[in-house]
């Protein structure tokens, strides 16, 4: 199963709260107060997506962030890493090191298997299609007018 880090859940909550908001200033407090999450971890989260251009920071009393980067360009596994902050070399591997059942292990080659597997879709997993999934695919716009805009026929009259 697979295990996603809280930083990277306030990454996603805060990127999806941001699209939702429409492209205003958004600040880390806000965030904060609408999620109930930590301020400092959702405010160090922001700042990491601003310090890699996923984010744009307005300095100031009235500022913000706003998204800076086109959501289908970034995969989920990029997001991760830039969160994370680290790079898993084997699934086998911990905080600790190689699992000390490695040279023993039977599973080895299938766990590589399934880790590369795993690693590859989350690497085609853009951050758009996992937050707004197939109604913002590449096929649509992000906000797409037309789903904004119905048809109305009023009189006959297309208005």
């Amino acid at each position: 199963m697979l295990k996603v880090n809280k930083k990277v859940e306030y990454a996603l909550m805060a990127l999806k709260f941001m699209v939702e908001k429409g492209g205003d200033l958004t600040s880390a407090r806000e965030v904060c107060d609408h999620f109930k999450t930590p301020f400092d971890t959702t405010a160090k989260v922001m700042q990491v997506m601003n310090s890699h251009d996923i984010l744009s920071s307005v300095k100031g009393i009235k500022g913000g962030y706003t998204i800076s980067a086109d959501l289908s360009e970034i995969s989920y596994l990029k997001l991760a890493r830039i969160i994370e902050a680290k790079e898993v070399k084997s699934i086998c591997q911990t905080n600790k090191g190689l699992c000390e059942l490695h040279c023993d292990c039977n599973i080895v080659n299938p766990m590589s298997t399934l880790s590369e597997k795993l690693n590859q879709f989350l690497n085609s997993l853009s951050i758009q299609e996992l937050l707004f999934g197939e109604e913002f695919s590449d096929t649509n716009q992000l906000c797409p007018i037309k789903d904004i805009v119905k048809d109305f026929t009023t009189n006959g009259t297309q208005v």
